[in-house]
């Protein structure tokens, strides 16, 4: 007897009417109108399911911190950073875990159960890395939590940053991170990008930098770091994020660093909501909105996938944990409003994303995981425009969190009463 046996959905791919077999944790069959006993059947009423959302760039330490110790007036990214430097000191492990499990509940409410998270490891008590850590591990049974060693004040730049960081990998943290653009030079910004890639080619850990999030055109860290990846042999463990430069630069010399990336086979991790939040504010008009290049990026084979970077914390007042939102800003910014690119936008919160984080046995296929979420959509476009209810999420077979579907009692007059919703 099956453990799960979900009948009647709609896949990504396009498929209808498909059913989805499930055995010790494990997607056993996936075929149209299969028939077998189970020990839980669902009946998904042709609505979408998909695999799970997957976050590739958040900040889980500073979630949930919004208005402490006071508000980012200006709004713009360097505020943001000073303001996370006052709140630091201020900040207890107690405090760290309970931000981030309440944020990791709303997670997994919007069926988010992959967050790759940076870690600042600039504070040398490393109380953010000691409290990621715990939450890692208090959430391992729902959430792949990875956390990423990042030196929010430049690894060349703050005191003793570096050892910090060493010692938080030493600890358990998972990836090598960086913001080459932060340091104080641009001979700086370069040095460090070669430095911690050279740690991570040694410790056998992938990277992912903050790159070049500014709107000078001049900022140009990502080549460095694909000619690193080029160099020490990193081709697919490399990710550089935001990369909100690109948004400026030179389309000539844009033409030349696509080319070196994809060579390199980084992965770019673009963050909509924020990017277009904080780039831009020294503009008066044309005001550009600061999102990197993603259609040109898809284009030339580089994966790209769309991060939440921040939610309520010193740089974005809103957010929710869901990575439809996201994608729906995503296709947005970046004017990908045909079914195709519509199409490539939801990929970027799931399967982009995963492939971002190195995830074994994501997907839809027979012998992936059997973590899943059922979507009030019909298809990913439908599930982007609506920003589908979460009808049920899976992990491993097992029901995490399901919520009412989505509709209205409409009283007209002149009409009768009736139940409307807003899909097809």
């Amino acid at each position: 007897m099956l453990d799960l046996l979900i009948h009647h959905a709609s896949l990504p791919d396009g498929r209808k009417e498909m059913s989805l077999a499930v055995q010790d944790g494990k997607i056993v069959e996936v075929s149209p109108g299969l028939q077998a006993p189970a020990q839980q059947t669902v009946d998904a009423q042709g609505y979408l399911l998909s695999p799970p959302f997957v976050d590739p760039h958040f900040h889980m330490d500073a979630t949930l911190s919004y208005g402490l110790p006071r508000v980012n007036q200006s709004g713009t990214l360097l505020e943001g950073i000073a303001l996370w430097g006052e709140l630091k000191p201020l900040l207890t492990q107690d405090e760290l875990v309970e931000h981030a499990m309440a944020y990791c509940d709303w997670a997994v409410a919007k069926g988010l159960l992959a967050i790759r998270t940076h870690v600042d490891v600039c504070d040398a008590r490393l109380l953010a890395v000691d409290a990621l850590l715990d939450v890692k591990r208090q959430v391992a049974p729902y959430i792949n939590l990875q956390l990423v060693a990042f030196p929010q004040d430049g690894v060349l730049r703050a005191p003793g940053a570096l050892d910090n960081l060493k010692r938080a990998l030493d600890k358990g943290v998972d990836v090598v991170g960086g913001i080459p653009h932060f340091e104080r030079t641009m001979v700086d910004g370069a040095a460090s990008v070669k430095l911690l890639c050279e740690l991570a080619a040694e410790r056998g850990l992938r990277v992912d930098m903050h790159c070049d999030e500014s709107d000078d055109p001049l900022s140009r860290h990502v080549e460095t770091l694909a000619y690193e990846t080029q160099r020490l042999g990193l081709h697919g463990r490399v990710t550089g994020s935001h990369l909100t430069s690109m948004h400026s630069m030179d389309n000539y010399y844009v033409s030349k660093l696509i080319a070196l990336m994809t060579e390199a086979q980084l992965h770019a991790v673009a963050n909509p909501l924020i990017n277009i939040t904080l780039q831009g504010r020294h503009d008066t008009y044309p005001k550009r909105r600061g999102m990197t290049r993603v259609p040109e990026l898809l284009a030339a084979g580089i994966n790209v996938a769309f991060g939440h970077d921040c939610v309520m914390d010193p740089w974005y007042s809103l957010g929710s944990g869901d990575m439809l939102e996201v994608a729906h800003m995503g296709l947005h910014v970046a004017q990908m409003t045909s079914q195709s690119a519509m199409r490539a936008c939801f990929d970027a919160v799931t399967v982009n994303a995963a492939r971002v984080m190195g995830l074994a046995g994501y997907g839809l296929e027979v012998g992936c995981h059997a973590d899943f979420v059922l979507l009030q959509a019909r298809d990913p476009v439908e599930a982007l425009r609506l920003r589908a209810t979460r009808l049920k999420v899976f992990k491993r077979g097992q029901l995490l969190a399901e919520s009412a579907p989505a509709v209205a009692q409409l009283h007209l007059p002149q009409r009768p009463t009736q139940t409307a919703w807003m899909g097809a």
